[in-house]
């Protein structure tokens, strides 16, 4: 399950997604955030869902993708879980076809986010996701505290992994006993994953300190971000979706 949080570790590709401006990305994850919350039926999330995999292809993360969607099936599987538990009770127990479609869609929905923060993740470097929230008027010590969060969570999951596959090999059980058993079973994980993250916090203050972090009132960066007239485009062409969208959803009442 752990490999679902690979969709946040940036993969170098040559691809028009990469090169895409990230306020534009950010502009898409938006639209199709709105969009999954909006639309709730199994029909309008299959749409949204399908509508991510030319993109996924297209920048070439097609490999990370379904790597991340295998670490969020679990996931998936107990939110239709949840709902169908939670449409059998309110029916009467009964479980009707419109309860395994909203469960069914629900999962969906969680996927698509999935998919859709895989591809703004996966195509858009630390550094580019900083510049465009500064150009959003993000103040520099929240940008660098967010794209550097965002950096270690991969790390942090491979070292979750590292330490369980250490001490499994020692002979831990961590599905072994009853709820309150196998909570403590993860005390021996969580200490050093703890103890490391510490340090690596540590390294990071004393590397930003060498190198004159905060010395300078005004930063500035080596390149400027620049939207070209195809990233005005295809913002132009997210917000008539968006907005054509919403329409339908109201006037006439699809979900």
């Amino acid at each position: 399950m752990l490999s679902f949080l690979e969709l946040f570790r940036f993969r170098r590709r040559d691809s028009p997604i990469h090169r895409m401006d990230p306020r534009v990305k950010a502009l898409y994850l938006l639209v199709m955030s709105t969009l999954s919350i909006v639309y709730y039926s199994l029909a309008a999330m299959l749409t949204l869902f399908a509508s991510t995999i030319p993109l996924i292809a297209v920048a070439g993360v097609h490999r990370e993708w379904i790597r991340s969607l295998r670490g969020a099936a679990f996931l998936a599987s107990m939110i239709i879980f949840v709902n169908m538990i939670a449409g059998y009770l309110s029916e009467g127990f009964i479980l009707t076809m419109d309860t395994i479609s909203y469960a069914l869609s629900m999962g969906l929905r969680f996927l698509t986010f999935t998919s859709v923060f895989s591809i703004f993740f996966l195509t858009t470097t630390p550094e580019d996701l900083s510049l465009a929230l500064e150009k959003l008027g993000v103040p520099y010590d929240y940008c660098f505290a967010f794209t550097s969060a965002i950096r270690f969570v991969p790390d942090l999951a491979l070292e979750i992994q590292t330490v369980i596959d250490a001490q499994r090999s020692r002979g831990l059980e961590l599905e072994k006993g009853n709820l309150i058993r196998r909570i403590r079973n993860y005390i021996p994980i969580l200490i050093p994953v703890f103890i490391r993250s510490f340090t690596r916090s540590i390294e990071l203050a004393e590397a930003m300190e060498a190198r004159g972090y905060g010395a300078s009132e005004k930063r500035t960066s080596i390149y400027e971000l620049c939207m070209k007239r195809s990233d005005y485009m295809i913002a132009l062409l997210l917000l008539c979706i968006l907005a054509l969208s919403i329409l339908i959803r109201l006037l006439i009442g699809w979900y």
